[in-house]
């Protein structure tokens, strides 16, 4: 499904991956988990982010209890997926459903990602669009379950091949459901810039020239936002970053992530690009008039040419403004006869020649 056909899309769509950040904004301010998780909705629908976004999952129904860390341990001490997914698991379908009401009443969208069917099934009736982590994308059996509820995919392709990820789009479209995207992402926590490699967004495009494109991001932000802002330029037009109100804070999430300041930043590029950006058709454009016709060059005589007297390559120049015969059409008046005298340095119109 081509990128306009999202309605919920704009320009630009915005996630903020709250993912499981408000358990540490909690502990920081001495609020409950849920209460934490408003005040993450406040801020991202106050700095004008498009939606919002957590993660559904049980850590005994995600991983082994021998699964390895994967992530960066000198910010996450803790070494096992087991111990710190089960440590931010306790949210269910209670509390995701509150979470949705209350983004809406906030006027921004809500989005959580389910790893498991009993996730995708509390989730459905609470927001419009699935996302697909890009640990799952190889979980087809998972991908079809989710996808048979014709809600729009998005699907994350971090550390996928596009034979891997070609083979997840194709099991949406197996299901009936037309509604997908793939988004460029680098399963590395975090990410370095050497290895961000946004190029690949084009790649995407040219072998799912009809997909949404996105960008899920995990690289340290700079103060410009020009991560997510050049893959916005290479064309992704739903992009996602975690979120934290303090980037200080320890643990895997946080000093990766986007805050407030950083997502006005980069909406505000965003806008302005688009605006710059403009259409794609190469035209004159209204505002251009009267530069075409006053900064344009005319046949203008060359000294005084008297009535009946031929132009020739020596009796005529060019300047501007123009508003007389333009130099392109020189070769169709040369050799025509002056109808009446034409004084020096007069912008030349075909009624003052003959044949």
């Amino acid at each position: 499904m081509r990128f306009e056909e999202f309605k919920c899309f704009g320009d630009v769509y915005l996630i903020a991956e709250i993912g499981v950040n408000y358990y540490d904004i909690a502990k920081e301010k001495d609020i409950s988990p849920l209460a934490a998780a408003k005040l993450m909705i406040d801020e991202a629908a106050a700095a004008g982010i498009q939606c919002v976004k957590f993660q559904s999952y049980k850590g005994d129904k995600l991983v082994t209890a021998s699964a390895p860390s994967y992530w960066d341990t000198s910010k996450e001490s803790i070494g096992s997926q087991r111990e710190l997914f089960e440590k931010f698991d306790h949210f269910g379908a209670e509390q995701y459903e509150e979470l949705s009401q209350y983004s809406k009443k906030k006027g921004i969208d809500f989005m959580s990602t389910p790893f498991d069917e009993e996730a995708a099934d509390y989730l459905e009736g609470l927001m419009d669009i699935y996302k697909v982590s890009s640990s799952d994308i190889n979980n087809i059996p998972f991908i079809k379950y989710m996808a048979k509820k014709k809600k729009p995919m998005l699907i994350s392709t971090g550390a996928a091949d596009i034979k891997e990820i070609r083979r997840a789009v194709d099991a949406v479209y197996s299901t009936g459901n037309q509604m997908v995207g793939v988004m460029h992402c680098i399963l590395e926590y975090p990410t370095p810039d050497e290895d961000a490699n946004l190029l690949m967004i084009r790649d995407l495009k040219e072998h799912f020239p009809d997909l949404v494109l996105g960008y899920s991001d995990h690289t340290v932000p700079d103060s410009e936002m020009d991560n997510l802002f050049s893959a916005f330029v290479l064309g992704a037009r739903v992009i996602e970053k975690h979120f934290t109100l303090n980037k200080a804070l320890p643990g895997n999430d946080h000093y990766h992530a986007m805050d407030t300041k950083d997502a006005k930043k980069f909406l505000n590029k965003a806008s302005r690009f688009m605006k710059l950006a403009g259409s794609k058709e190469k035209t004159c454009l209204p505002g251009e008039e009267n530069s075409r016709s006053f900064a344009r060059r005319s046949l203008v005589s060359n000294g005084m040419i008297k009535k009946g007297e031929k132009l020739t390559i020596d009796n005529i120049t060019f300047k501007r403004p123009g508003t007389g015969i333009p130099p392109y059409r020189a070769d169709e008046v040369l050799g025509k006869a002056a109808l009446r005298d034409i004084p020096d340095d007069t912008t030349i119109k075909f009624d003052m020649l003959g044949d």
